[in-house]
């Protein structure tokens, strides 16, 4: 998110190395995909056995894409970017995903991989001067993610461990995690279930959504920031918990009551991003209110109010973002 810009300063730096912690366990749990509950689908079918869940996977690793990725919030992104990890497949399928291309899970995107090859792309990213680990739509791969996170951190990866998600999780994939993520980035794309269930499928989406935030939020607390002699940048979230909202043409009401929430909820204790980015991909034809670009005093109106109930902790998109590519080529590079 190249054009991010913050509502508010980040709070006092604090200087001290990016946090190394770890469950320190040998479990893994990849039994779990045998009846497959990773995400709140629960679909329940044998992923080790071929079949594929509703995010469109067996239980073989598959990533999209592995580089520096400089379209993040700063305080992730930083000058020298995000270690970016996209994975294949999503169980949410939102009808504007502007990932379509890997989210569907179809057949040649991405690469499958094992475990010892996503430890070496973590220290690889880490190695090309990354700030943290940005894992895009891992959950249903929790199993073979968790187990790369402990094997990295013990072959010396020391910077944060960003889960960057839908906000449609499971609590107990995100307790599989607790302990390995540093930084949490979920969505919340909506609060009324009628529009949740038009674009995604999933009515339940604001109930799951904000239970697992939650839970996020539980784990990291209060937002920590790298000062001066950090392993990474400073001004680099070394913990904490961003939500972001994209603002969808024509439902700025739900906007406003997402953003409304947030802010009752969690105060200064996260960060609320809100994005201007939206953009009509091929999917959305049949859908006449998501086939424009948003209207640029849809968004300002959207931001004015986070303004004016006080939303301090933030950022914001300036104009011109739709016009940009924020897709990047999921050529498996760096797989």
């Amino acid at each position: 998110m190249k054009t991010k810009q913050t509502l508010k300063s980040a709070p006092d730096s604090q200087e001290h190395d990016a946090p190394n912690r770890c469950a320190g366990d040998n479990i893994t749990h990849y039994d779990e995909y045998k009846s497959c509950t990773l995400c709140p689908r629960r679909c329940r079918v044998n992923r080790a056995a071929g079949e594929r869940g509703i995010c469109g996977m067996t239980d073989e690793l598959t990533v999209a894409r592995a580089a520096l990725h400089m379209w993040e919030e700063p305080c992730i992104s930083g000058e020298k970017g995000s270690g970016t990890v996209f994975f294949t497949g999503c169980p949410l399928h939102c009808v504007y995903c502007q990932n379509a291309e890997i989210s569907c899970g179809a057949a040649g995107a991405g690469k499958v991989i094992d475990t010892s090859r996503l430890t070496a792309i973590f220290l690889e990213l880490q190695e090309k001067g990354a700030n943290n680990i940005n894992l895009v739509t891992a959950g249903h791969f929790a199993p073979h993610v968790a187990d790369a996170i402990k094997r990295s951190k013990s072959r010396g990866l020391k910077i944060p461990i960003v889960y960057n998600s839908s906000g449609y999780e499971s609590l107990n994939t995100l307790r599989m995690l607790d302990g390995l993520i540093d930084v949490y980035l979920p969505d919340l794309k909506y609060k009324d279930p009628a529009i949740a269930k038009r674009f995604s499928g999933a009515p339940d989406y604001f109930d799951v959504a904000t239970r697992a935030i939650d839970e996020m939020v539980r784990q990291t607390g209060t937002p920590v920031f790298a000062g001066f002699g950090c392993q990474v940048e400073e001004g680099i979230m070394l913990r904490g918990t961003i939500v972001r909202h994209l603002v969808l043409p024509g439902h700025t009401d739900d906007s406003r009551h997402v953003i409304s929430y947030l802010h009752e909820r969690y105060g200064n204790d996260i960060y609320i991003s809100i994005m201007n980015q939206y953009t009509p991909m091929p999917r959305v034809r049949g859908y006449e209110d998501l086939g424009r670009a948003l209207f640029d005093y849809e968004y300002s109106e959207v931001v004015d109010f986070a303004v004016s109930i006080g939303v301090e902790n933030g950022f914001i998109q300036e104009g011109g973002t739709v016009t940009e590519s924020f897709i990047p080529p999921f050529s498996c590079e760096g797989v």
